[in-house]
């Protein structure tokens, strides 16, 4: 199909861009990678009266560390996170899930963050940003604020960015040297049945200091899982504990039935993945 009719912006600086989008508001959608808006502009899912593309914008293509952070701008490409030895040094687990992201092809051009801003319940990103505990920085106007990745998915291709507002940037807090990490997912052709992102942290004695079990595909968005976090901490990584904490995070589960596979499907597949990601991130951490 073809796209329909709009007004195209490219302006040349971020002080230029967040004017254009604060004048027009909910009329408008930011152009990066184009990945995920293009093909809603073609199938008319979404027909914005003005598009902001924001290639042009000097200082947003950055993966900077400073201070225990590592921020990924706005333009920082998919592929190009998946190559930085920086950040797979501060974030694996960033790396570990980019290449289940798309195709090699749409990742040259897909963003990092725009994936996040898209918000598809089914996304790898969303989950990693969640078990992370990682930030978006949002720019309006003049103004800036930071949302959780948490908080920041509201619903199936909701965010809690505002009309007018750009997300300029990921904020993740660098991992633990001593943390192990593990993406695991189970596609059907280009799209995940249901994804996993684990992480587990160990003490000099072996027992789990913190633990983080997040899905994809199961439910709204990212959803963490909590109760089976909290059961895991102080515990040694064993295969009957890690069965009990998967079977605690699928209950709180609530995946749908489609064309791919039924919702008591994808909580057996949530279930196994969950224990073979957190056994595979508690082989890979190190006491501290």
């Amino acid at each position: 199909m073809k796209l329909g009719r709009f007004a195209y912006h490219a302006p040349a600086t971020l002080d230029e861009a967040t004017e254009i989008l604060e004048e027009k508001g909910s009329d408008a959608a930011v152009l990066a990678g184009g990945q995920s808006l293009v093909p809603v502009l073609a199938m008319r899912i979404a027909q914005p009266e003005h598009v902001v593309d924001i290639n042009r914008v000097h200082g947003l293509d950055a993966i900077e560390r400073t201070n225990g952070t590592v921020s990924i701008g706005a333009l920082v490409r998919q592929q190009q996170a998946l190559v930085s030895a920086e950040l797979r040094a501060a974030c694996p687990l960033v790396c570990e899930a980019l290449p289940h992201v798309g195709l090699r092809e749409t990742r040259s051009r897909g963003t990092v963050v725009g994936s996040l801003t898209h918000a598809d319940p089914a996304a790898e990103l969303p989950a990693v940003a969640v078990a992370l505990d990682g930030e978006l920085e949002l720019r309006h106007g003049g103004e800036t604020r930071v949302v959780s990745a948490e908080e920041f998915f509201v619903a199936p291709f909701m965010t809690a960015k505002a009309p007018g507002e750009l997300a300029v940037a990921l904020r993740l807090p660098v991992s633990s040297p001593g943390a192990g990490w593990s993406f695991l997912e189970l596609e059907r052709g280009p799209f995940a049945l249901v994804a996993v992102a684990a992480g587990i942290e160990l003490d000099d004695g072996g027992r789990i200091t913190d633990a983080r079990l997040v899905f994809a595909g199961v439910g709204p968005g990212p959803v963490r899982a909590r109760e089976a976090e909290g059961l895991l901490l102080g515990a040694e990584p064993g295969e009957a504990v890690i069965a009990e904490a998967a079977e605690i995070a699928v209950r709180g589960l609530e995946p749908v039935s489609d064309v791919l596979a039924s919702a008591s499907y994808r909580r057996h597949v949530a279930r196994e993945l969950a224990k073979d990601a957190l056994a595979q991130a508690a082989r890979s951490g190190s006491p501290e």
